[in-house]
């Protein structure tokens, strides 16, 4: 892509708005459009219809999608893509395998590339992992995420925070174990996760501290995938972290 692209952000909570400075202080231009909710009145079409064309007039070329995952945000991607726009999706991802398979074959046909905000696989010390320890064959994987603050999303700790963690192991280590995973709101700040192997810790990683500038090396990622760079974060790769963390609640560990 000769030029930078445009941005819109969808959202009017605190994460919307603090996304439009890091995207403008890349030089890119940025608009946001907080009003993103369906009307009582609107069917889920005029919704579409409605939302895309909102999405047109701003003249972005990518719309990222700062909302509380929902039934509501396949909507969102579906008037995204259809106004012609690439869409970046925060997680967790709630969609159904249909509505992925539908979402995802939408985008193919388009030309569109639809990404997921997993920002931690982006550090240079999880991109090492995958170089050296995928698939995690024999491995074990173990991770805490915890917030001091309260919860503001209105999403569990396990799904809001977890599935950072099973979004690292998925990329780097998909074959590993799971030895421990915590969640928590309300709590000292901790985001680790790590890997060993039989009685030996092979590598750690503080996610809590680690300076990197990775939300912008999102950006740098998904706009390369404009001009058909690889890009393996997408709705298929989220699902597939979802699928982990529904077999992880469900064995009674969250």
């Amino acid at each position: 892509m000769a030029e930078t692209p445009a941005y819109v952000v969808l959202g009017r909570g605190r994460w919307a708005h603090k996304m439009c400075p890091i995207i403008s202080g890349e030089g890119r231009s940025v608009a946001l459009i907080e009003e993103t909710r369906q009307c009582p009145s609107e069917s889920e079409s005029e919704y579409v219809d409605r939302l895309a064309s909102v999405m047109k007039a701003s003249r972005a070329q990518i719309a990222w999608l700062c909302v509380v995952p929902g039934p509501h945000v396949s909507l969102m991607i579906h008037a995204a893509v259809e106004a012609g726009l690439h869409v970046i999706v925060e997680k967790p991802w709630y969609g159904s395998r249909e509505e992925t398979q539908k979402l995802q074959s939408l985008a193919r046909a388009k030309g569109r590339v639809i990404a997921v905000h997993f920002e931690y696989l982006l550090l240079k010390e999880v991109e090492k992992w995958r170089a050296e320890f995928h698939p995690g064959v024999g491995c074990r994987f173990g991770g805490r995420f915890s917030l001091s603050r309260s919860d503001r999303s209105g999403i569990p700790a396990i799904d809001n925070l977890g599935c950072h963690l099973l979004a690292i192991r998925e990329y780097a280590v998909p074959s590993s174990d799971i030895s421990e995973m915590r969640c928590a709101y309300e709590l000292p700040d901790e985001r680790l996760v790590w890997i060993d192997k039989g009685d030996q810790r092979l590598a750690s990683i503080d996610l809590f501290t680690h300076g990197q500038r990775i939300i912008q090396r999102f950006m740098q990622k998904v706009e390369a995938a404009l001009d058909g760079a690889a890009f393996p974060l997408d709705l298929e790769f989220a699902l597939r972290v979802a699928g982990e963390l529904s077999v992880f609640k469900s064995r009674g560990r969250a």
